[in-house]
């Protein structure tokens, strides 16, 4: 398997602060883009073989793929896309939700997407995709606690 990312340092709420920070020092949403393509560019590689339909986040227009790991005290995401900037929406969901107990995946709402201007900045598309992805998280979260 790829090796699962890992931010929990400190609160999903403090990643979500840290994440509108870094957002406000851009001017405009070129830069933004190219910031989110940049995030992107450094996932961590993914596994080959991880690339299965039971990892594949349906409702995206670009292909990805999203790898649980742990337990409900700590759970890891792996993930990857095909496409620079969703590849780059990927980096930020498991800054915020990688490394985190179920409860806390399950209890954290991504205010960091508006915050940012993310939602008004999105296609439909990719909007659906974004949100096809965070119910993949929450719905490993919600598995994890019940076992």
């Amino acid at each position: 398997m790829g090796t699962a990312i890992e931010h929990n340092l400190g609160s999903a709420q403090a990643a979500q602060d840290a994440i509108a920070e870094e957002f406000a020092f851009f001017g405009d949403w070129t830069e933004r883009y190219q910031y989110l393509i940049d995030l992107g560019r450094k996932l961590p590689p993914f596994a080959e073989e991880c690339k299965r339909d039971e990892f594949k986040v349906n409702g995206c227009q670009s292909q990805v793929w999203l790898v649980p790991g742990g337990d409900a005290q700590h759970m890891t995401f792996t993930a990857i896309s095909d496409s620079a900037i969703v590849s780059g929406l990927i980096a930020l969901l498991l800054r915020v939700y990688s490394g985190r107990s179920a409860q806390e995946v399950l209890a954290t709402e991504p205010r960091y997407i508006a915050a940012i201007g993310l939602a008004q900045h999105l296609s439909p598309t990719r909007s659906n995709g974004l949100a096809a992805m965070l119910a993949k998280i929450k719905n490993y979260a919600r598995v994890a606690t019940s076992t």
